[in-house]
């Protein structure tokens, strides 16, 4: 009887054992399983959202709006409780992962290796041929031979320049007769950066404290457009190549100079990220005439001039936004009557997929499909300011919108690369342009510059290149 005990005490300490040091196996990939049109009844999908449509309400909405409509089929749709940034190659095998995740399609697509989300056909997605096809594209990839989409786009990402409308004709009383070269009736300093910076550099000086243009210059999302539009590129083979490092291509170098002689009009908190949270606020009380950031944090801008103006404040009035400013083709913000060529801007495409992992993926297509509806996209643009992929949407709410979908309609807007390996870029590029910014502070101070040749800065996006390269084929 005593080593029946002992045998048993045995096995119990093993198995405690197992599930202390993870052994319990994983759960089984179901991605092969795909959609079979038969809608499962009585499940329950977890939906990862983002925080601010949690924060919003919007998503309260979504849910509510969802689970009412499919209540017949004892379909229920509920917040997988999750952050954000919650990775699915992690959470999916062991069952803690969402069914429905809305990511980034550059997070997105590091699931598509390990069969970690199910590839979604666009015949399966209601209205599709109404989503713009460069969002598309950020969620396709070729697998022997045969494209594949993996996500449903539904927000297009791009730096804006948010500013204070009803502060211009204070600051540029003249500027429909001084400032408005095509008679556009758009103040040329929103369209051409030379008279940005000209306007930018004599308001610091005549405002002590307060600046017009600030963007973080450590957020390699918002500094790497100032590469793109001088001709360089991430990855080769249309970002399929990592073996291809084009951050240096063609005159990125001038991109650069454009960075280093803007942060003398900025505050020096541009370089460490601290401008970022206090922008809202800071425009709303006109301490910045202007920032750049992304439309999804619209609402912050709402947020802060209602906390200063009162809650039932007409935001129209007091913000505007607008595409960034053409840039000089020499690269020189100094130069007068510059030739200009676009602002080409990195940006990205949220959209939803559905894990491999689900034992629902019918119940999961059904919940995107509702969610990427006309209506509930709308309501989204509503609540969140997103630009919406949709196009049917985008024109109906105008505006940004409208605009956001031009851009990249017109290849003004480079969507981040959907492989892996893009994740190696990020930190090579951040350092590099806080050094290039901080540049312009060493010279403001009088200190010894780094930067101030234009084959220094070649050498450091060189230098940048190989980081990025090695990094990739080093730590993967």
């Amino acid at each position: 009887m005593k080593k029946i005990i002992i045998i048993i005490s045995h096995f119990i300490v093993v198995f405690a054992l197992i599930i202390g040091i993870g052994c319990i196996p994983k759960k089984q990939n179901t991605s092969n399983k795909g959609f079979d049109g038969v809608l499962e009844e009585g499940v329950t999908i977890k939906v990862l959202e983002n925080d601010i449509a949690r924060e919003q309400g919007y998503f309260k909405e979504l849910l509510e709006a969802f689970n009412e409509a499919y209540a017949e089929y004892g379909i229920e749709a509920v917040d997988a409780n999750m952050d954000e940034s919650s990775d699915l190659i992690n959470d999916g095998p062991y069952g803690y992962g969402p069914d429905v995740l809305y990511q980034a399609n550059d997070l997105i697509m590091t699931y598509v290796d390990g069969r970690h989300i199910l590839p979604i056909s666009k015949d399966l997605i209601n209205d599709s041929e109404l989503i713009n096809e460069n969002a598309w594209k950020a969620f396709a990839r070729t697998i022997d031979g045969t494209d594949y989409n993996f996500a449903v786009p539904v927000n297009v990402q791009t730096p804006l320049l948010y500013y204070r409308k009803d502060l211009l004709d204070q600051y540029l009383p003249n500027w429909r007769t001084e400032l408005d070269d095509n008679k556009d009736g758009i103040c040329d300093i929103f369209q051409n950066m030379n008279d940005m910076y000209a306007f930018a550099k004599d308001f610091k000086e005549k405002n002590p404290g307060k600046y017009a243009f600030v963007c973080a210059t450590n957020e390699s999302y918002f500094m790497m457009g100032y590469l793109f539009s001088y001709g360089a590129y991430v990855f080769g083979d249309n970002d399929t190549n990592p073996d291809d490092i084009g951050v240096s291509s063609g005159e990125a170098y001038k991109g650069l100079n454009v960075i280093r002689q803007l942060s003398g009009v900025m505050p020096e908190g541009v370089t460490d990220g601290s401008i970022i949270q206090p922008a809202y606020g800071n425009l709303a009380k006109g301490i910045y005439f202007s920032t750049v950031t992304t439309p999804d944090v619209y609402t912050m801008f709402v947020t802060q001039l209602q906390n200063e103006f009162g809650k039932d404040v007409n935001v129209d009035d007091y913000l505007g936004a607008v595409t960034l400013p053409s840039l000089p083709v020499s690269g020189d913000l100094t130069e007068e009557n510059p030739e200009l060529t676009d602002h080409v801007t990195m940006g990205g495409v949220h959209g939803y997929c559905i894990s491999s992992y689900t034992e629902s993926p019918d119940a999961s297509l059904a919940f995107v499909n509702f969610a990427t509806n006309y209506d509930m996209i709308k309501r989204r643009n509503e609540l969140l300011g997103i630009s919406p992929a949709r196009t049917d949407v985008a024109e109906a709410v105008g505006g940004l919108s409208e605009i956001v979908n031009k851009e990249l309609e017109d290849g003004n807007i480079y969507i981040m690369p959907s492989i892996s390996a893009v994740k190696q870029l990020w930190t090579p590029m951040s350092s590099l342009f806080i050094d290039m910014s901080t540049d312009a502070f060493r010279e403001i101070k009088g200190q010894a510059v780094k930067y101030a040749k234009e084959f220094e800065r070649v050498a450091a996006l060189e230098k940048a290149a190989k980081q990025i390269y090695d990094a990739i084929h080093t730590l993967q």
